[in-house]
């Protein structure tokens, strides 16, 4: 079964690029951050003629995520338990493949919490601290467990192009890296990390260059719990599609690309 990530920067703006991959990647379970529209307006057609089951937690104009599966899902969940917030990003579900185990899927987009420090810091930290408490939770229910996306966290140094240069934003503060490592002390297991030691980035600005002078950033992960990491068989992230001809010419591409787990 093979669990993906994608933030893609409007679903409306990018969706020939985004099917296209979908095309080609094919995924099993595609969780998407950043679909930037309500319920209503997600192109559900598109994805229902390909296959997959929709379940979407929009908003108007930022945020949003969505959930897309080739197999039946039930227990969806929108929004972080016990956690009061005005902005659609997080949604989960229960996997329900015919031939093996379910897998419950959390698809997420965390807080960017620039300017930090300041409010929008302090969102970012609540959120990261109901967020991780759902975590644990779910760790109790000993069941096979991916919960990926969007993180906006840099977890280590080799996961930004200058680090130096990044010490006090949001993404790289230390009480965001410890933030992140409370989660993964918990007994998560950050897959794409241990899979691809050498470093990687997720993440291109639109600026200066970034693509180009390969400026990039590793803020988009995927952790698993021990049941899945029993179960995990490879996984990477599809640096191809940053590509500016990949796809589709007419729509310049996400500034992130997908990153995916194979799970047996």
């Amino acid at each position: 079964m093979k669990i993906a990530s994608f933030n893609v920067n409007s679903i409306k703006a990018r969706l020939p690029r985004i099917l296209h991959w979908f095309d080609e990647a094919k995924p099993d379970v595609c969780v998407l951050q950043e679909i930037k529209c309500i319920d209503e307006n997600f192109p559900a057609s598109e994805f229902e003629d390909r296959g997959y089951n929709v379940e979407v937690f929009g908003q108007k104009t930022y945020n949003g995520v969505a959930l897309l599966s080739k197999h039946p899902v039930e227990d969806v969940i929108r929004g972080v338990p016990g956690f009061e917030d005005e902005q659609s990003r997080y949604i989960e579900a229960v996997i329900l493949p015919e031939d093996t185990d379910p897998v419950r899927v959390g698809g997420l987009y965390l807080p960017n919490g620039n300017p930090a420090p300041g409010p929008k810091y302090d969102y970012k930290l609540a959120w990261m601290e109901a967020f991780t408490a759902h975590a644990e939770s779910l760790l109790a229910l000993e069941e096979a467990t991916v919960l990926c996306g969007d993180y906006n966290v840099i977890p280590e140094p080799q996961g930004v192009y200058a680090p130096d240069k990044w010490r006090e934003d949001a993404l790289f503060r230390l009480e965001t890296r410890q933030a992140f490592r409370r989660i993964l002390n918990l007994g998560y297991f950050e897959a794409l990390h241990h899979l691809k030691p050498e470093p990687f980035y997720t993440f291109w600005d639109y600026q200066g260059g970034a693509w180009d002078q390969d400026k990039g950033l590793r803020i988009d992960h995927l952790l698993l719990s021990p049941q899945a990491v029993d179960r995990l068989v490879g996984g990477d992230a599809d640096r191809a599609v940053r590509e500016p001809n990949s796809g589709s010419k007419e729509t310049k591409p996400s500034d992130h690309v997908p990153v995916w787990v194979e799970i047996a």
